[in-house]
């Protein structure tokens, strides 16, 4: 096993702990934390990290700002995680949870007051929101005293190799005969580093010429459940039956939930879209990015197909950008169009006026 294989491991172990709602230690250039998830700590497993209840808690960037602590001098940079005192009123998990989701500001709207405490291990602080993404968690935890058991450690460098889409591979491939052209491939594609398994769908025979290539985020409550709230279903359909009637294409389906933050996230940002907020606005009052897919996992997967030319069918120019950053050549951009529907009319404005979709 090479050095950067068995970094990832420790990432991996992190990730796994975290979702058992278990501490983790965390270590940078600028020293450690210990860190509880706050979603998933338990009274017992608090009183366990925390015994003294002192630990203050870390929240994103954008959280502090919707609970108005940015006037507070350690909390006045927005683009750094924040710190908040543990005080007395803060009594439990349940409380730090109301803290933690914005889902809940409706239900406990009097939060506070809360003291903003200076940050240290500033990228530490910043790999752990990182990592709770990486755990389909929000980014929000207890931080220990430096002697706090833990059960897994990692570093901030085992966070880099673990996202590196070096290490992804073919592991399987097989005919598959689809509605859409019955000349089909299906390739699956398994990294040493993250257990999501991405697949590519090949229609057609290769001529010489560059593929219709189409990348699609998994989505199960369009692709699956026909959910009407986006347009993932309709575009996985449209996009199979447009490479079928090109020369030759692929379909890269990856396994990016909810623009990269996985599915409970995603369905507490329809929670927030429900109260008002905006697709883009539900993902960053849950403090993450407006968009946290890695298109270089789809750069590495036509890079192991021997593609290294396409002609990429998609409205948003970013996915553009994103392949041709990992070395992938876009001969052309070819538009997707669909219809809306009553229940998307306002997340297709919102893809097309705020993150430069072409609708």
């Amino acid at each position: 096993m090479d050095a950067r294989a068995a970094d990832s491991r420790q990432a991996a172990r992190a990730i796994d702990a975290l979702r058992r709602g278990w501490p983790i230690g965390l270590a940078g250039a600028e020293g450690a934390l210990t860190l509880l998830p706050i979603e998933g700590a338990t009274p017992a497993s608090l009183a366990a990290f925390d015994p003294d209840a002192r630990a203050p808690l870390l929240i994103s960037a954008s959280r502090a700002v919707t609970l108005k602590l940015v006037n507070q001098l350690a909390a006045a940079d927005t683009a750094a995680p924040v710190l908040i005192a543990r005080d007395r009123w803060i009594d439990g998990p349940a409380a730090a949870m109301a803290i933690a989701d914005p889902v809940s500001d409706l239900a406990t709207p009097f939060k506070g007051p809360f003291r903003a405490l200076p940050l240290v291990h500033g990228d530490a602080a910043i790999a752990a929101l990182e990592l709770a993404r990486l755990a389909g968690l929000l980014p929000a935890y207890f931080v220990g005293e430096a002697d706090a058991p833990v059960e897994a450690r990692c570093t901030v460098g085992d966070i880099a190799a673990f996202s590196d889409a070096s290490s992804l591979m073919i592991a399987a491939r097989a005919r598959l005969p689809i509605d859409a052209k019955v000349d089909s491939e299906i390739i699956a594609f398994r990294s040493t580093q993250d257990p999501q398994e991405h697949v590519a769908l090949i229609l057609g025979e290769r001529d010489g010429t560059p593929p219709v290539v189409r990348l699609h985020s998994e989505c199960l409550t369009g692709d699956v459940l026909g959910s009407l709230k986006c347009d993932c279903g309709p575009q996985l359909h449209a996009a199979l039956h447009e490479i079928a009637e090109a020369r030759w294409g692929v379909l890269l389906y990856l396994r990016q939930e909810g623009r990269g933050i996985g599915l409970i996230n995603k369905l507490r940002a329809y929670q927030l879209q429900d109260q008002g907020f905006d697709t883009v606005d539900a993902n960053t009052r849950l403090g993450f990015a407006i968009d946290a897919r890695d298109f270089g996992v789809a750069a590495r997967m036509l890079d192991l197909l021997g593609i290294g030319q396409v002609r990429l069918l998609t409205n948003n120019p970013a996915k553009v950008a994103g392949l041709e950053a990992a070395g992938v050549t876009v001969a052309e951009r070819l538009p997707l169009a669909l219809p809306s529907n009553p229940f998307n009319e306002r997340y297709l404005a919102t893809k097309r006026d705020r993150t430069g979709h072409d609708l």
